[in-house]
């Protein structure tokens, strides 16, 4: 069964008075299972991020249904919906937004003080979970403090504190250099692998290559996906890719892979 289930989602968004609507999102249907990892795609204003903010109950759709964890989001009222999230969904954005005034420790046990969770409880989760993002020796220090590598490591350390039925990743990698952000991305495949539902924002061909599923949107509606099955993330980077220049060229996943095998023979080369 689904962690979260969309079915015929829209949201539209209108001008002052209503004077001009803009349609974000077209009848999206999709559904993530337990477990699963999977990345979304698409260039800025694809609809993308709309659609992160309604799946993290941040936002309403003008219609179709949202579904996470047998709970009907549109039905959560304003005055719960925080309290859903925190109990629900975990969250890595690319700012981290971690608070310099509170040290590593307090950074990731806040969403546990906002649930007075009692002391002893959280003190027990924080020092299971610490080592395995490798923070252990970091907890009495300041965000200040740390590279930008740890900061995100802290920033989800706090989205997983409260172990979230899903992990939502809005372009994680984003402040990261190369190296850092493939170091945060072997730690989602591992979390993964333990049990963790990810489900990832990302405008990085590298990153959602390390997903189990790709999604792709244009113009507010699915265009694409792609299984890994028994690809290599070389292999499926090389389908993202063609994948994205599709989308650029308004062709069919289909057409751009004959594009790129006649480019190829044209010449002289194999399609990679």
């Amino acid at each position: 069964m689904p962690i979260l289930e969309l079915k015929n989602v829209a949201k539209t968004y209108h001008t002052r008075f209503n004077a001009n609507a803009v349609q974000a999102l077209t009848d999206i249907s999709l559904s993530v299972e337990a477990g699963e990892y999977v990345a979304i795609m698409g260039e800025s204003g694809s609809g993308k991020s709309t659609l992160l903010n309604l799946i993290a109950a941040l936002d309403k759709p003008t219609a179709g249904s949202i579904d996470l964890n047998g709970t009907e989001l549109s039905t959560i009222p304003e005055s719960r919906a925080a309290k859903f999230r925190r109990e629900h969904l975990g969250f890595v954005f690319q700012d981290f937004n971690l608070l310099d005034t509170f040290n590593v420790k307090d950074n990731i046990l806040l969403p546990l003080v906002l649930s007075k969770t009692p002391v002893p409880a959280m003190e027990k989760r924080v020092l299971a979970l610490a080592p395995q993002l490798g923070l252990a020796d970091k907890l009495t220090k300041f965000p200040y403090e740390l590279s930008g590598g740890q900061q995100q490591r802290v920033a989800a350390a706090r989205a997983l504190i409260t172990d979230p039925a899903l992990l939502l990743a809005d372009e994680p990698t984003g402040a990261l250099d190369s190296h850092t952000a493939d170091e945060l991305l072997t730690l989602f495949g591992k979390l993964n692998q333990a049990g963790q539902t990810i489900l990832m924002v990302t405008h990085s061909a590298v990153a959602a290559s390390h997903a189990q599923r790709v999604l792709f949107i244009r113009d507010g509606r699915l265009f694409h996906q792609l299984y890994r099955g028994d690809l290599s993330q070389d292999e499926l980077l090389v389908k993202i890719s063609d994948t994205m220049t599709a989308m650029l060229a308004k062709q069919t996943p289909t057409q751009a892979g004959k594009t790129a095998s006649a480019d190829a023979a044209h010449t002289g080369k194999e399609a990679d």
